[in-house]
C-alpha cells in the first residue's frame, strides 16, 4: 500500500520500503519534508 504526504507529495510504498506504514514508529516523520506520520493518508 502507499501513503502520501499531504505536505509535500512524498509516497512512502510499504512494499519498497519493507516495513508496513502501519508498523512504524509514532515519531517517524517524512524523510523529505519532516512531517508528522499523521500528514500521510493512503493513496
Amino acid at each position: 500500500m502507499q501513503y502520501r504526504c499531504t505536505v509535500c507529495g512524498y509516497i512512502y510504498d510499504d512494499s519498497k520500503e519493507g516495513t508496513p506504514f502501519d508498523q512504524l514508529p509514532e515519531d517517524w516523520a517524512c524523510p523529505v519534508c519532516n512531517a508528522p506520520k499523521d500528514a500521510f493518508e493512503p493513496v
